[in-house]
């Protein structure tokens, strides 16, 4: 009996203490269910993923997850400006265009400039937005100024990516906030960044800069810390969201070397930039010293054919970024039609032509040249008619010619009589002593100035080697023949660097032409005589 009262004893002891063990573990249990439930999506951590190249060549030096399909948050901002620097090249807007803001494009999500419904600015000032403060109404709206809406543009973002080589990317809108569908690779991402240091250098100078004047306001850079921390680094672009985590597409040039690396998925800004640095470290270890620059293939243009929108007029965008009036994509001249030839009827009779002409006979044998008709030019369709008009206006001045001497041939040729004029008359000596006394005393003539006052130059900037600061100035001269035409192009060697400079110019001309280089966002200083 004793026994089994003890048995009875037993549970009756310990039940509160196993009681107690479940309910801390069910409360624990309910406690991280609610916490997860609850957390944001940044409070997870993003896959990391992560590539490094030798932009000269494009070799990989480093890769971890490059090709997963992660989100690019305002990477995407890259292929936005990529297609803003296509379209001002290619003439389907200019820099100085006034874009009116949509309802759409004022309404989004920060990181914005503020723009407002309605507002006029110029497309200058949102690529400067873009670029620097990453601002997303910036982005759509200049999505919705060259595509006509956000969605087409977004068709025309995922088109030239492909054409770009980035086969895993697919983009859903021009400013990168997380979107079904809206996918790139750390990999794809690289690639763009070298093609906007290839294909538009002329813009590049935009991702270097710690502030920038955006029109409505003056924005701080959002890659400012790396580009004051890291030694060498000029770009390229940031992103944050909390389904992609930190990303950062980092450029740094260092010599002759020039190295990219990408980071997606960074725990924080700071874990962010650290890793970069790392990477490009190991870039900059990895790279060789010297390499043949082999520049990306830059895409055909093809703007918006194929993607069956009509194009916003950038000055008149309606509200909600629909289409509006169709502007002209380009000036430039596809064919030109080919002028008709001369119908073979009208030619003018072709006489013969003479081969040979002789003094002793009266006889010429000459072939003859026969005049086109139409039955040969069917049978030789491939005949340029302007290379056989000019054959046949060359043919019958040729006849003509021989012609001429043919009938001289036929009369008897007189010997030819020695020349018989009037010799010169001896210079009068009374002039001759004249001259000789009034013979000027010598007069040392010094080497006179051909400057003309152009004592004056610019600068346009220092760069790190005198490969790229001539190449500087060749760019730069092609882009502004109209004030630097004449310009002396020199580089100069400086503790420093090297110095690209114009010189052999006039005051006013100089300051003329550092207003016009400053107007396209390339630095230019006047340097004045020392």
């Amino acid at each position: 009996m004793a026994d089994i009262v003890q048995v009875k004893r037993t549970p009756l002891i310990r039940a509160p203490r196993a009681c107690s063990r479940l309910g801390r573990w069910v409360l624990g249990l309910v406690i991280f269910l609610s916490m997860v439930a609850t957390a944001p999506p940044g409070a997870m951590a993003a896959p990391y993923a992560a590539m490094v190249i030798d932009a000269r060549t494009g070799e990989v030096l480093h890769s971890r997850n490059a090709d997963t399909r992660l989100h690019p948050a305002s990477l995407t901002k890259m292929m936005t400006l990529y297609i803003a620097f296509e379209a001002v090249r290619n003439g389907e807007i200019s820099l100085d265009t006034k874009v009116k803001i949509s309802r759409n494009a004022a309404s989004e999500q920060p990181s914005k400039l503020g723009l407002k419904t309605g507002q006029r600015i110029a497309f200058r000032y949102l690529i400067r937005a873009a670029a620097v403060k990453s601002a997303n109404d910036a982005a759509t709206a200049i999505g919705e100024t060259l595509a006509g809406s956000e969605a087409a543009f977004a068709r025309r973002m995922t088109r030239t990516a492909k054409a770009l080589g980035m086969s895993r990317t697919t983009f859903k809108n021009a400013h990168g906030l997380t979107q079904k569908g809206h996918m790139s690779t750390a990999r794809d991402m690289t690639t763009l960044g070298r093609h906007l240091l290839y294909d538009y250098p002329e813009y590049y100078n935009l991702f270097s800069r710690r502030s920038t004047d955006a029109g409505v306001r003056k924005v701080p850079n959002t890659n400012r810390r790396l580009l004051a921390a890291y030694r060498g680094a000029d770009g390229i672009k940031t992103g944050y969201t909390r389904a992609a985590g930190f990303n950062l597409v980092a450029s740094a040039e260092r010599g002759n070397e020039r190295v990219i690396a990408t980071v997606f998925g960074g725990k924080s800004s700071t874990s962010r930039n650290a890793k970069v640095a790392e990477l490009l470290d190991l870039g900059f270890r990895r790279a060789p010293s010297r390499a043949k620059l082999r520049r990306p293939a830059r895409p055909p243009y093809q703007g918006n054919r194929g993607l069956g929108t009509q194009l916003a007029s950038a000055g008149d965008s309606t509200p909600n970024g629909a289409a509006g009036k169709t502007i002209r994509v380009s000036g430039l001249v596809k064919t030109s039609l080919r002028p008709k030839g001369r119908p073979a009827s009208a030619a003018p009779e072709v006489p013969t032509l003479l081969a040979e002409a002789q003094t002793d006979t009266a006889t010429v044998d000459a072939p003859t040249v026969e005049t086109p008709t139409a039955a040969s030019e069917e049978a030789a369709p491939k005949l340029d008619r302007d290379v056989l008009q000019a054959s046949i206006t060359a043919a019958i001045a040729e006849a003509e010619v021989i012609a001429a001497v043919a009938e001289q041939a036929s009369t008897p040729i007189a010997k030819p009589r020695p020349f018989v004029g009037l010799r010169p008359m001896a210079r009068p000596a009374r002039l001759a002593e004249n001259q000789t006394t009034a013979e000027p005393e010598p007069v040392v003539v010094t080497r006179l100035s051909t400057s003309g006052g152009r004592y004056w130059g610019i600068n346009v900037g220092r760069y790190g080697s005198r490969y790229q600061a001539e190449k500087v100035l060749l760019r730069t001269a092609l882009a502004e023949m109209a004030t630097l035409d004449g310009s002396l192009r020199k580089v100069v060697r400086t503790p420093r660097g090297f110095d690209a400079n114009f010189l052999g110019m006039t005051k006013e001309s100089a300051a003329l032409a550092c207003r016009r280089l400053s107007a396209r966002n390339i630095t230019c200083e006047t340097v004045g005589p020392s």
